[in-house]
């Protein structure tokens, strides 16, 4: 898959505020496919796992299955690479602003 239909797949996924609330659950433990739908009660187990499928799809989740059991976790590596090529520069841009500003202080 091309670099540039992979960040599709991503911006896609998270795109979505129930995909990012799933990473949110996420990000704090792993979690099973039951777990997640139960958190959300507006919507059905088919739902999220139509959701779970765009996030794997988009390798933002990382599924493990023990017997009938679907373990969920998420993958930060994605949204990493998306921060390294968007982000970052712009970032070490502001730390190199805030280094000159405590230079200029000290100078007074």
């Amino acid at each position: 898959m091309k670099k540039e239909d992979k960040y599709d797949l991503i911006f896609k996924a998270l795109g979505d505020s129930r995909r990012r609330e799933i990473l949110d659950l996420l990000k704090e433990r792993g979690r099973t496919t039951g777990e997640l739908a139960e958190h959300f009660k507006l919507i059905d187990r088919c739902t999220v796992m139509q959701h779970l499928r765009v996030l794997e799809k988009a390798d933002l989740v990382i599924v493990k299955r023990e017997g009938r059991l679907r373990w969920n976790y998420i993958n930060p590596l994605p949204i990493k690479e998306l921060h390294d090529r968007w982000i970052g520069s712009y970032a070490d841009g502001a730390v190199d602003l805030l280094a000159r500003m405590k230079r200029e202080i000290e100078e007074y």
